[in-house]
Order: structure tokens, then sequence, then C-alpha cells
């Protein structure tokens, strides 16, 4: 328990060069962005960094009921933190992005139409690209 208070005082603490913790919010829990693992939101403001352009967070943090609404899987790397959506509507973007993403280590990428989903999910298999 102590681990967990710890972890969300650090992340209150986390100064990010690109983001606002609130931008990583699910939109039925204001706040919730704090539940963001900090290791991912160092690597995604680093990414953002390398990049060169913005970074739109579609999606960061979800409640069970906001990942339910919008079809997200059960075991949905949103729901502990680890995973974001940023939005993403043309190829230069997604290249750069995609780029950015894989020179800080996220090995963890899904692509669609409108947006590109990265996450640091250890639980899961790594080095892994899909598509929507």
């Amino acid at each position: 328990m102590a681990c967990w208070i710890n972890s969300l005082l650090n992340i209150k603490k986390l100064k990010l060069n690109h983001f606002d913790i609130e931008e990583f919010d699910s939109p039925d829990a204001p706040g919730s962005g704090k539940f963001m693992d900090e290791e991912f939101l160092k690597d995604i403001d680093s990414a953002r960094d390398i990049a060169g352009i913005s970074f739109i967070i579609n999606s960061g943090y979800r409640t069970v009921a906001h990942n339910h609404l919008v079809g997200g899987t059960k075991n949905s790397s949103h729901l502990t933190g680890h995973g974001a959506d940023i939005k993403c509507t043309d190829s230069r973007s997604r290249s750069i992005i995609l780029n950015a993403l894989r020179a800080v280590g996220i090995t963890r990428i899904g692509i669609a139409k409108t947006f590109i989903h990265c996450d640091n999910d250890k639980t899961k298999d790594q080095h892994v690209t899909w598509m929507y």
C-alpha cells in the first residue's frame, strides 16, 4: 500500500516537458491521470522530445466504465495507467511518432487510422505491433 501511495505522490511531483497530467485523465474521472505509470509518462514525454511534433492524447488512463464504453479490452493497459492513444491521421506524422516511440524503448504499439496506441505493460508480450 505504501508503494502505491508513494507512486501517486511522485506523479504529482513529476515534471513533464510536453504534457499536463490532466491530459491523461479518464473523461469520467477528473484527476485520474495521477494513476498513470511514471515510467510510461517519462518515456512518452521523451518520445515527444525526439519527434519534435505535438502528441495529442486521445486516451490515457481509463476507468472500467469508460473502457467498456469505448470498447476497450478487459485487460487494457489503459486500466493500469500503462497505455495511451496518440492522435495521428497522416502517414508522415505516423512515421515520426512510431520512430520516436521505438527510440525511447516503447515496443508495444497499435496502429489505427486516427491514432497510435502505445504502452509499456510488462505483463504482456513485448516487441509487438498490431493494426486496428
